[in-house]
């Protein structure tokens, strides 16, 4: 795995948690944030911890944006930061934005601007709870895209006892299972003949439109 260069923008819980996990995974990360306090708690869990004025477009230059393979722009609930930061960082060059959204309208804004990506934290894990608090048989929900999602789900008793080919789930959906997990090994990229046994764990991958036919999401 390649090494790469993060700034994460805002210590908050959002992009503390963002910050902590890139380096975890052996990334180097620089995370800016106004409070110097907040800078010091996360100093020792980071490669470096700057405190400046992410809205100043000194303070960034001086940062060297354009040096890092993606910036995290994760400031809480001031949306104007967010969006003049966001405007800056375009402007100073910065390759890759990465920028936490509040409401649809913020997330419009930061696309007008050319923010990369658009991340709407909240939204996304209320959605993810109630997938399942309501599926009775969903355990974990990714998803890839707007349209494509991977799914851990308990095997429906419907389904156990059967093979994968004679499920068909890939021509009868467009649902590709990618492991079987069962309570003491999981079978990764299963084949048609392999069966799905009670107390199972079905890994798939499909559009969210088919999954949701099945009732997985």
């Amino acid at each position: 795995m390649k090494r790469k260069q993060f700034l994460v923008i805002g210590a908050g819980r959002f992009g503390s948690s963002v910050a902590r996990t890139l380096y975890e995974e052996g990334h180097d990360v620089m995370v800016v944030d106004r409070d110097q306090a907040i800078v010091q708690q996360i100093s020792d869990q980071v490669t470096h911890a700057v405190a400046a004025n992410a809205t100043s477009e000194e303070a960034l230059e001086a940062l060297g944006v354009t040096e890092f393979d993606v910036v995290v722009v994760a400031i809480g609930h001031e949306l104007q930061d967010s969006i003049m930061a966001s405007i800056l960082l375009k402007e100073l060059g910065a390759r890759y934005i990465v920028a936490k959204a509040q409401t649809e309208l913020h997330g419009k804004v930061l696309r007008k601007i050319g923010v990369n990506r658009v991340v709407f934290p909240e939204r996304d894990m209320g959605q993810k709870l109630a997938h399942s608090l309501v599926s009775r048989n969903i355990i974990d929900l990714i998803e890839l895209s707007e349209t494509y999602s991977v799914v851990e789900v308990e095997a429906p008793p419907e389904m156990v006892g059967r093979t994968l080919q004679e499920l068909n789930l890939r021509v009868r959906y467009g649902i590709n299972v990618i492991a079987l997990r069962g309570e003491k090994e999981t079978n990764i990229s299963p084949g048609g003949e392999d069966r799905v046994a009670p107390g199972d764990v079905i890994v798939a991958v499909g559009e969210n439109k088919a999954l949701k036919k099945l009732g997985w999401i």
